[in-house]
């Protein structure tokens, strides 16, 4: 009995920290942006009227390529956008270097699946990428 329950245990143990979890994806994408995109884009995602655009079923998300609003995001963007028929005129700072690939990866995934978008994924391989191909001028 003790062995069935030792052999059982280190499954358990095997699973939890092997597999990795699209929850935990979620969870780290939902700190990251209660952490940096939130003070500008509200808890709500629906930003600040003619100063922060809404990301809340954002048709500049729907419109763009994830390829773009990665770069976007990772390099920061200035100048003048249209989101949801409003024109906003402002800075999006870029993400601070303490985030990995894989933090904005997972903020972007959560971004592009909450708020009521429906983008889809972001993974690490695209981040890098997008880097790669450097800032949108």
């Amino acid at each position: 009995m003790k062995s069935i329950f030792a052999g059982l245990l280190m499954f358990a143990v095997a699973v939890i920290f092997s597999v990795p979890s699209n929850a935990q994806n979620k969870e780290n994408g939902a700190k990251v942006y209660k952490e940096y995109c939130q003070t500008c884009h509200q808890k709500d995602g629906k930003g600040m009227p003619k100063v922060f655009p809404p990301i809340y079923k954002s048709d500049y998300i729907e419109n763009n390529s994830k390829e773009t609003l990665i770069r976007e995001v990772v390099f920061g963007k200035s100048g003048k956008v249209t989101v949801n028929g409003k024109s906003y005129n402002g800075v999006m700072a870029p993400m601070p270097k303490k985030y990995t690939n894989e933090d904005i990866s997972d903020v972007m995934t959560y971004i592009f699946n909450m708020f009521g978008n429906k983008k889809g994924k972001v993974s690490v391989k695209d981040v890098e990428s997008a880097r790669k191909k450097g800032k949108l001028k």
